[in-house]
């Protein structure tokens, strides 16, 4: 009631408030209970469909699944959405289809009076991409103002219509083919359909930033580049023997063979300066050899250089890496380190080339913002310290923060990891690998095996009073990939977590408990017979094993010779003390005691 009256209370305090009450159920009074029946086959979930096929029946989603996934959103992300990028895909073909086929029939006799109703239909099918990316999908991307991603259908239209690409995409949709009714068909017409070169381009972005190994397709972009420069070089050649004349000189095309062929042999000569071809004879063919090969140097050369740094920036991590190996293999023989030493070295960075692609994951981490380095860490590494005992009940935050702390090292088979007797400052985790736990008197007896997930070295890390000493000697058993966690960082991030700090004290009080635990020994033979009527015999107290030794006794009777003898030390102290009183009565009672005190033992031995 006191709840209550105090929620009313800020109820009239703040109108807006809303009542703690509950709202009443609405009452239906039901007169047809076939209301009851469809209710309840409207509330019966969508049946499974099923496909047949030969003898084989599987289960297939429903058209309407199939239609929602393909509808078309309301805004486009270009960046991660693959559909976008199909798309891109399919406008690049009709883009590269025109500006290969229309140099390519403008000037080689391919497209003749029986063919031409099958090229203009692959034009009609190639306009029509042009003309949906224009309508449809281009005005539908989103973009970026000021740092905010504008999604608005009105925004993003006109943000479209304002940019260059528009005008470009506009022009390359225009409608010249209708030319083709006044002067006839002839490809030069769509020229204008190569203007469609900034979708090309995104096409290339796109794809590069979802691939794996994306220096594969700059590879084979780069060559397409120089076949299609070869094409264009090799229509320019046939152009300029029929304006020559077919087989006029030695220099233009006789006209034989296959004539596109032909003509490409000779711009593959050309622009790569292989030579051997005939001299040209006329002042066109001469100024028309000059350029080719001034365009070839310059042509050539730079998409060699292109090429050159597409596959230096593939291999880029590779030449780190042999470096580094190379002027560690160096240093080593400068001051001529032991053989053994330089093959683990070696050993050590393949394995960690070959298992991680890189030398140190925090080089690659570095370079990222706190928030994306959190976010790998979690994919990487979360689950496997969300396994360990010791965090389990903490603070996640406080999970994401150890994370980002953690150092990855490899450890080569045969390595100490810690060894017994070191002051220990710092916790492993396993990440992947094995180790062994070595103990015994020559210690070389494995007294367990870890695995991935495992945690060690924990109690020297939240000891209070500072690192303990290692128990046992820990040897990584194969290649081992530990995360390490040291007591310095740890204290930095318990700082704000106060109740995760109190959980892993208690923790620790556990673990040095079961640690100060003498460890089982051999089981207690039960007595039998008679014997097992009178129970177990108690152990002797450790004051009468003292006191008695081993020889039962033989201890007693040294105890007592140990008391005599203290009493003479006192005796005699006691003596000293009265002749230097210089009393001659008193001084001759003390001589009369000490004659009775020294008699004693011998009377009593």
């Amino acid at each position: 009631m006191r709840e209550r009256a105090t929620a009313y209370k800020e109820k009239l305090k703040d109108p807006v408030l809303s009542s703690p009450e509950g709202s009443p159920t609405a009452f239906c009074f039901t007169l047809f209970p076939f209301h009851k029946e469809s209710n309840e086959a409207e509330a019966k979930p969508e049946e499974d469909h099923y496909c047949d096929m030969l003898c084989c029946k599987f289960k297939k989603p429903p058209l309407k699944e199939y239609m929602t996934y393909l509808k078309l959103p309301d805004s486009i992300d270009s960046y991660t959405d693959r559909r976008y990028v199909a798309w891109l895909m399919l406008v690049t073909v009709a883009y590269n289809w025109n500006c290969w086929f229309i140099p390519l029939r403008c000037v080689f006799p391919y497209q003749t009076p029986s063919n031409t109703i099958y090229w203009f239909i692959i034009d009609i099918i190639c306009d029509i991409c042009y003309l949906c990316d224009l309508l449809i999908f281009q005005p539908r991307v989103q973009f970026l103002r000021g740092g905010d991603i504008i999604s608005d259908k009105v925004e993003m239209k006109k943000f479209y219509h304002s940019t260059v690409k528009f005008r470009l995409d506009l022009i390359s949709v225009l409608p010249f083919d209708v030319l083709y009714f006044f002067f006839g068909f002839n490809p030069a017409f769509r020229v204008n359909k190569m203007l469609k070169h900034n979708t090309f381009f995104e096409f290339n972005d796109r794809l590069e930033a979802i691939l794996d190994k994306a220096y594969i397709y700059r590879v084979i972009r780069t060559t397409g580049y120089l076949l299609f420069i070869l094409h264009i070089n090799a229509c320019l050649y046939y152009w300029a023997s029929d304006y020559e004349g077919l087989g006029s000189t030695r220099w233009v095309y006789d006209g034989q063979g296959n004539m596109y062929l032909r003509c490409y042999y000779w711009a593959v000569r050309t622009l790569i300066t292989i030579g051997g071809l005939p001299e040209p004879q006329t002042l066109f063919e001469i100024v028309f050899q000059l350029l080719n090969f001034f365009l070839g140097v310059f042509v050539f050369s730079s998409l060699i250089g292109q090429m050159r740094d597409v596959i230096g920036a593939a291999t880029a991590g590779q030449n780190y890496y042999r470096s580094c190996m190379d002027n560690t293999v160096s240093y080593m023989n400068t001051y001529s380190i032991p053989k053994l030493v330089q093959n683990r070295v070696r050993t050590w960075y393949e394995y960690t080339w070959d298992s991680q692609g890189m030398l140190d994951e925090s080089e690659l981490l570095e370079q990222m913002p706190t928030k994306m380095q959190l976010a790998i860490a979690i994919d990487v590494n979360f689950a496997i310290v969300n396994k360990v005992d010791l965090f389990k009940g903490c603070d996640t935050q406080m999970i994401y923060d150890m994370l980002l702390r953690l150092k990855s090292i490899v450890y080569l088979p045969g390595d100490f990891v810690c060894k017994k007797g070191e002051i220990g400052r710092e916790m492993y985790i396993i990440k992947q690998g094995e180790v062994q736990v070595l103990g015994g008197p020559d210690g070389t007896k494995v007294l367990v095996t870890l695995r991935a997930g495992a945690v060690f070295g924990e109690i020297s890390l939240l000891a209070a009073g500072g690192g303990n000493r290692r128990t046992a000697n820990v040897v990584a058993h194969g290649f081992a990939n530990l995360f390490i966690l040291d007591k310095k960082t740890l204290n930095e991030i318990l700082v704000h977590y106060p109740d995760s700090e109190k959980l892993l004290m208690k923790k620790a009080k556990v673990l040095l408990k079961e640690k100060g635990k003498p460890p089982p020994g051999p089981p207690v033979q039960q007595p039998r017979g008679l014997a097992s009527l009178f129970g177990q015999k108690q152990e002797t107290p450790k004051l009468f094993k003292a006191m008695f030794g081993a020889k039962g006794k033989g201890g007693l009777a040294k105890l007592l010779q140990l008391k005599r003898e203290q009493d003479i030390q006192r005796s005699r102290k006691y003596t000293g003390r009265a002749w230097a009183n210089r009393t001659d009565g008193k001084a001759a009672l003390d001589c009369i005691n000490e004659k009775q005190i020294l008699s004693l033992p011998t009377s009593s031995s």
